[in-house]
């Protein structure tokens, strides 16, 4: 039996939501030095370089990114860790992941961050579907989707035409 995938976002419409939310970075940005985009391995820090590579184009400030390492299916036994070593004293940090469902692997990829002095911490997906068990709420939504807790997200950035399909 075959799965059924209806198309939710195709590449442009993609394209568009990465640049209104760099656009919105910018502007509650604005007087910061710079952001450090920290991408969720996988999609979310594929993610992370669109989106810092938009906010270059429209913007002076300093864009950084930085992977974060976990395995998704165990981040509560698993090791969180960073794919560069950086310094984010002082700096806002934006936090980066394709798909928000509960806000699990949100919020236990906040892990190596806690113990530094970060001005402010904010997140960005690019798909939110609200079904939160954990006390995690994006800042920047590309869309916000209902679903049932049955169906599924896929998001593909890897290739040289985005898609968001439902399933």
């Amino acid at each position: 039996m075959s799965e059924t995938m209806t198309l939710v976002l195709n590449h442009r419409q993609i394209q568009q939501k990465i640049t209104r939310m760099a656009f919105e970075i910018y502007e509650r940005n604005v007087a910061e030095e710079g952001v450090i985009f920290a991408g969720i391995s996988g999609m979310g820090y594929i993610l992370a370089g669109l989106l810092a590579e938009k906010l270059r184009e429209i913007s002076p400030l300093n864009v950084k990114v930085v992977e974060i390492l976990l395995e998704k299916d165990a981040v509560v036994q698993g090791k969180v860790s960073l794919s560069d070593e950086i310094s984010f004293d002082d700096k806002c940090l934006i936090l980066v992941d394709d798909v928000l469902n509960t806000g699990k692997t949100l919020a236990y990829s906040l892990k190596p961050f806690l113990e530094s002095p970060i001005k402010k911490i904010e997140i960005a997906v690019l798909v939110n579907r609200s079904h939160k068990l954990f006390p995690v709420t994006p800042d920047y939504a590309g869309l916000e989707l209902s679903t049932t807790l049955s169906e599924h997200i896929t998001v593909d950035l890897s290739s040289d035409q985005f898609s968001v399909h439902l399933h």
